[in-house]
């Protein structure tokens, strides 16, 4: 099941939710395919993406490890399709912390149309 999961992840251009997965693979049971997006997940094979209203999963960087993710891009997330994309070229900000804290991560999610919705906009 985790081959057919990585497999299907390979061939996605947005990120893909759990309840992405279970509308695939009718066949298997929501527990295993939660089971193994956290597996992915904490070996870094994938990381998580909240746009607020859903949990979404998408391919990590080559540089991510078990150890750490290193996945600092921006997530776009179309308001009209509900694809959320990695823009892994758009790097997040620097941003100073107060001293008195220690940023782990940041997440960024951008809300807009993607370019194919945006083309049926016009």
């Amino acid at each position: 099941m985790r081959l057919l999961v990585l497999d299907y992840f390979l061939k996605q251009d947005s990120a893909v939710s759990l309840s992405d997965l279970e509308a695939y693979f009718d066949y298997s049971d929501r527990t295993t395919l939660f089971r193994t997006l956290k597996t992915f997940e904490g070996k870094g094979l994938l990381h998580k993406i909240n746009d607020g209203h859903t949990t979404a999963y998408a391919l990590c960087m080559e540089d991510c490890s078990e150890e750490q993710h290193i996945d600092s891009h921006i997530h776009f997330c179309c308001e009209c399709c509900k694809k959320i994309f990695c823009l892994t070229k758009v790097k997040t900000p620097k941003i100073k912390m107060p001293s008195h804290f220690e940023m782990e991560k940041l997440d960024i999610v951008a809300h807009g149309l993607c370019g194919e919705c945006a083309k049926l906009r016009e």
